[in-house]
């Protein structure tokens, strides 16, 4: 299973690096993860650079995306060029987006009238794109999910686990990274967000 990490200049490192840490704890023979970029090297909103380990052509193959946010999403929807590369399709692929990344989603059609989850700083452009905007740190309707605030990458990466690999596995992701001492509490209360919206 390919996991592609879409991640552009401008990226927030919380979100495509904490999505990768927490969805790497899977170790199984066919599970890829990677930073999905469109140019072999991307440089992050605080001048961190990163090498691809996959370009966005790979992400239309891909079995799951993670859409990540950045200071320079508008850039990145108002780019002809960017928006043709993500062919993304959410009938095959399970599809998640945090913070700006909804916006991309947004501006692909993917979200239609589903409501979704953003940041405070986005969610007036998700709002003009006709998208409503939910108070909550997380929201999936079939196999789209969004995100809202940075620390809510864990909830993203562990639905995707949740959705390919089960719940007992989303679980022990979770508390592998979680604080000492507050760990029961923390995956206790991810999948409060994250059950919901998980099949039967």
């Amino acid at each position: 299973m390919h996991i592609a990490i879409l991640t552009f200049d401008g990226f927030n490192e919380l979100d495509s690096l904490i999505a990768l840490g927490v969805l790497n704890r899977i170790r199984k023979p066919g599970w890829r993860v990677t930073l999905c970029c469109p140019t072999p090297e991307v440089t992050s909103m605080n001048g961190v650079t990163v090498r691809a380990q996959s370009l966005l052509e790979e992400a239309r193959s891909a079995q799951a995306v993670v859409v990540g946010s950045g200071v320079r999403t508008r850039e990145v929807v108002e780019s002809a060029e960017l928006m043709e590369r993500l062919a993304l399709d959410p009938g095959r692929q399970l599809i998640a987006a945090q913070c700006s990344g909804t916006l991309i989603l947004a501006k692909l059609g993917l979200l239609g009238s589903v409501p979704a989850c953003t940041d405070l700083t986005t969610k007036p452009w998700v709002q003009a794109a006709g998208v409503e905007v939910l108070n909550q740190p997380f929201f999936a309707s079939g196999n789209v999910a969004t995100a809202g605030g940075c620390f809510a990458s864990p909830y993203l990466a562990a639905w995707i686990i949740a959705r390919a690999e089960g719940r007992e596995a989303a679980e022990a992701a979770l508390h592998y990274v979680a604080p000492v001492g507050e760990k029961e509490a923390y995956v206790a209360n991810a999948f409060r967000y994250i059950a919901p919206y998980l099949p039967e």
